[in-house]
């Protein structure tokens, strides 16, 4: 059963919301854009949430090119407790596919074309998804993820997937080459010079906005959501 919107402040240009999302009312914060023309679902990494500062600004400057924006939390507070969960990718896409059956059952939401944004063990999840999901997601993008962990979901995947990682995160650029062997579809590995796993350098977050947003911008179509 699809849950309440909960609406929350609202901008002249845009409508925040808190939404609880999917049949275990996990929290979530929506942002709807005027003239939305696309949403995108962020899937946060391990020991991460909803709140994580560096898929606030990829979001904020979704928002500000006309996208969508949900970002909730995987995980119930009693689940976070177990480390076995926040790496069981399973159970962290399947909770995408509810996110993404709620979205569809919202009357402003679902004729929006979807994209999935994963970050860490996230990224493994957005793909899972988007293999089970099929036409349904028009693109995936991966921060610092770890898409080797959606394992033989890589090949089933159709929609089109951005892999971007940080220059000086040695072991995760391996691990996002093997996974990138995998896709099928068009895809693309981008490498951020000297940035480390979470991006903190100079520069480097701005250009994983700039990445993600031109990469949702060209495969985020009205026409791929009928």
């Amino acid at each position: 059963m699809a849950a309440a919107i909960v609406t929350g402040p609202r901008s002249r240009n845009s409508r925040a919301r808190e939404v609880v999302v999917g049949p275990l009312h996990l929290p979530g914060d929506l942002q709807i854009p005027a003239a939305a023309h696309a949403l995108v679902l962020f899937a946060h990494g391990s020991g991460s949430s909803r709140l994580s500062p560096r898929n606030r600004a990829v979001a904020e400057a979704l928002n500000a090119q006309g996208i969508a924006t949900l970002l909730f939390d995987l995980l119930l507070p009693e689940e976070e407790q177990d480390r076995r969960n926040v790496f069981d990718i399973a159970l962290l896409a399947g909770r995408l596919v509810d996110a993404v059956t709620w979205v569809d059952r919202q009357r402003e939401l679902a004729a929006l074309p979807l994209g999935l944004f994963g970050a860490s063990t996230g990224a493994a999840a957005a793909l899972s998804a988007a293999a089970r999901l099929r036409s349904r997601v028009g693109a995936v993008v991966s921060r610092g993820g770890r898409p080797d962990l959606a394992e033989s979901a890589l090949g089933q995947v159709t929609a089109p997937t951005l892999l971007i990682v940080g220059g000086l995160d040695t072991e995760v650029i391996t691990l996002n080459e093997v996974a990138y062997a995998q896709l099928r579809i068009e895809k693309m590995l981008e490498i951020v010079p000297g940035a480390t796993h979470l991006f903190p350098e100079p520069g480097a977050l701005e250009r994983v906005i700039a990445l993600a947003a031109t990469w949702f911008d060209a495969h985020l179509v009205p026409h791929r959501r009928q």
